[in-house]
């Protein structure tokens, strides 16, 4: 029997590498086109305006600052400790398709589209691994958009999306061991109360004429998935914080956003006497623009004794193990679906 081979993509937004606004330039054009006109009607003509004067202000404010993205990087490392997985995974199960992993972006190159039109054809079937954990309109939604556009009607038996993540429990018990492997507890410790803050991106509550968004903003999903952590977070033996709160990174523009932001929780923190907080991106696989420059700032600004800024799950080796796993399951899973899919065929030829 012939072994299959599929080809595995690792898509995350992707940011410029190199701060430059020749770079910024076409990067923030394709964020509006995609994510901003969901919510909000960009007439075409302005849309080149809108995203040039986001460039020139991302472009002013990262300089000044000496920040410059690590996203691509860490995506990169990422997907290169997936197919370390992925190829122990063969030498333990000679049997098994082959896997070839990829690296994609939506807003910078290699783009998602580019990587699926070169894998098509060349491969039995293809994996797309968004590197979001809550699916969204704004996350997977716009890979599920391209597969849509590259392969058709024909993505059922060619194509499968990694998804509901944030639902697995291995991933919860991956995160909690991360953070407690990471936590600080001769600095945390010096402060009379800590608090938690788990940050993530925030969600479209309300349009601007007070209605539910027309598009998949996750919202109830990301409530879901903040609940699960705090429990799990509470109940372990290892903790030692006295509240957990949520840390909604939100946009300005398209109407009303989640109220539970970075901000608020640091009020409430501080209303409650803790003097301590430690601060994890665990809506985010990786680190980028609003973990690592925006919420860090947020949290370097606040006016707490003892702070400390937990790292994405980046580059944790058992995080790429886990994902490893997933992949493979839904290789069995597209398998499964491309058999029923010949056996039709055959039924209708015989």
């Amino acid at each position: 029997m012939v072994k299959k081979n599929y080809a595995v993509v690792i898509v995350t937004y992707g940011e410029v590498e190199k701060l430059t606004l020749r770079n910024l330039w076409p990067s923030t054009r394709r964020i509006v086109k995609v994510i901003t006109r969901q919510i909000v009607n960009v007439p075409r003509l302005l849309i080149y305006l809108v995203a040039d004067y986001r460039s020139t202000r991302h472009y002013i404010n990262w300089r000044l600052n000496n920040y410059e993205s690590t996203l691509v990087a860490t995506n990169r490392r990422q997907a290169a400790m997936i197919a370390e997985a992925l190829s122990e995974y063969n030498e333990r199960h000679p049997e098994a398709p082959r896997f070839s992993v990829h690296e994609a972006y939506y807003f910078v190159p290699p783009y998602l589209e580019d990587t699926l039109r070169d894998v098509e054809g060349r491969f039995d079937g293809v994996i797309v691994v968004p590197m979001i954990p809550v699916e969204s309109a704004f996350s997977c939604g716009v890979a599920c958009q391209v597969v849509f556009d590259v392969y058709g009607n024909t993505r059922y038996q060619q194509v499968r999306l990694l998804n509901k993540l944030w639902q697995d429990p291995e991933l919860h018990r991956i995160y909690v061991d991360y953070l407690f492997r990471s936590v600080d507890l001769s600095y945390v410790r010096k402060g009379a109360r800590i608090g938690l803050v788990l940050v993530i991106h925030g969600t479209l509550v309300r349009d601007r004429a007070g209605n539910p968004p027309r598009v998949f903003t996750g919202l109830n999903e990301t409530g879901e998935f903040f609940d699960m952590m705090k429990k799990r977070i509470m109940d372990d033996p290892r903790n030692v914080f006295d509240g957990i709160r949520q840390g909604c990174m939100n946009h300005s523009t398209g109407g009303e956003w989640t109220s539970e932001t970075v901000e608020k929780a640091f009020r409430e923190f501080k209303a409650e006497g803790c003097d301590s907080v430690v601060m994890f991106p665990y809506g985010f696989f990786a680190d980028n623009s609003e973990t690592e420059y925006e919420a860090r700032k947020l949290l370097e600004k606040s006016s707490f004794r003892y702070k400390q800024y937990i790292r994405c799950v980046n580059g944790f080796p058992s995080f790429a193990r886990w994902l490893a796993s997933r992949i493979v399951d839904e290789a069995k899973s597209l398998d499964d679906i491309q058999e029923a899919f010949e056996s039709l065929g055959t039924q209708k030829t015989g």
